[in-house]
């Protein structure tokens, strides 16, 4: 049994944790849960699973929360909430599922307290994988991957040492936008916010459904992956795979390759990393070869989706320079949202911004926040200018 906190239980990421609780109540116990502004979710989920703690965005409404629970239920509200629940005495694992970067002071705590931490905001590890990779071996705690891909190359890597890997492939749906003769570069400026919503494999949040309709997640993703597997930013590769079932593949340098595959369903790496080192039985993911007929695999069009090499670059130069890139991209991803600019301008105010920072190499924590807080200010200023 592992005692389990969530941070972003009402998200998309963190509903999918509830079923896995509700799923496998031998196995996991939710002791803690936070969401953002979503209390009425926060409350339903608090009443089932009489957690320890909760956290709650907003002072006002968790007081008013607090009074509607009792003693049974402590109720913490803002940043300083979400320390206090990633620190809770009795967690095993905290699971981070914010969306953005506010998941990275917590995530330290937790990691500073010996707690093990299960990563589904990957801009955790963008903006500081070094850091928080260095703090974990600090502590002797792990860092386990909420990712499709990043558990399925966890699973194939299976403990080999990193100079039997050629190379590790992230598998991507392609998203919507995949065929170029239905999407040709020149028809993306007409794309709107709703057409970019309809991702063709997955069913998640607002924002990561845009990033990997632009390949932005993917390449936020490559990152994570150099962080998380200590491997070089050269050794990680991408290729579509539109059927999504292949969720990612290790090739090692006999020329072999070891991949993990199933039916999409983001309960099965958030159970994997909140049962592991063990397997949990599990009826919800089922896969049938003869309904799946076959597989396909396709290059990456860099040209329509310039993302990757965005992020290729800045996982190569590395420093500050991929929090900048995260930074700018939410940014453009919000105000695309909010129909302040086009569909193709994303990818653009994330360029621009790039190539105006001066980078930091090996950066300090506080540089590190500089850098974003620098970057939410140019891509705002940028955006402002293209609005």
């Amino acid at each position: 049994m592992k005692n389990v906190v969530v941070l972003g239980s009402t998200g998309s990421i963190g509903t999918s944790t509830i079923k896995v609780a509700e799923d496998l109540p031998d196995w996991v116990n939710l002791v803690g849960l936070a969401a953002g502004g979503n209390s009425e979710l926060l409350m339903e989920q608090t009443l089932k699973f009489q957690p320890e703690a909760i956290g709650i965005r907003d002072s006002k409404t968790a007081v008013d929360m607090q009074d509607a629970l009792g003693t049974k239920v402590q109720v913490h509200s803002g940043d300083e909430g979400l320390v206090k629940l990633a620190t809770l005495e009795s967690a095993d694992i905290v699971l981070i599922a914010i969306v953005g970067t506010g998941g990275l002071q917590p995530a330290l705590a937790a990691i500073r307290a010996g707690k093990d931490i299960a990563v589904a905001s990957k801009e955790i590890l963008v903006m500081a994988g070094e850091t928080v990779m260095s703090e974990a071996r600090k502590y002797g705690v792990r860092v386990l991957a909420v990712d499709s891909e990043h558990s399925a190359i966890f699973q194939c890597l299976d403990g080999k040492p990193n100079d039997s890997i050629r190379n590790i492939w992230l598998t991507a749906s392609g998203g919507p936008f995949r065929d170029a003769e239905k999407w040709p570069k020149d028809c993306f400026p007409e794309i709107t916010v709703e057409k970019a919503l309809k991702h063709p494999s997955w069913e998640m949040g607002r924002k990561i459904t845009i990033d990997s309709s632009t390949l932005f997640n993917k390449g936020l993703e490559m990152i994570e992956a150099r962080w998380l597997f200590d491997i070089e930013m050269d050794r990680v590769q991408v290729v579509v795979h539109p059927q999504s079932v292949i969720h990612s593949m290790v090739e090692y340098v006999d020329g072999s390759f070891i991949s993990q595959l199933s039916t999409p369903d983001m309960c099965l790496p958030i159970q994997y990393a909140l049962t592991y080192p063990e397997r949990a039985p599990s009826q919800r993911v089922a896969t049938n070869f003869a309904e799946l007929g076959k597989l396909t695999f396709e290059q990456p069009d860099t040209e329509r989706f310039p993302a990757l090499g965005l992020a290729r670059d800045a996982g190569t130069r590395g420093g500050t320079l991929p929090a900048v890139m995260n930074a700018a991209n939410e940014i453009a991803v919000d105000a695309f949202c909010d129909r302040k600019i086009r569909y193709d301008q994303i990818t653009a105010t994330v360029a621009q911004t790039m190539a105006r920072h001066d980078l930091v190499e090996h950066p300090e924590l506080d540089q590190i926040l500089d850098a974003d807080t620098w970057a939410r200010e140019e891509a705002n200023r940028i955006v402002s200018t293209e609005a």
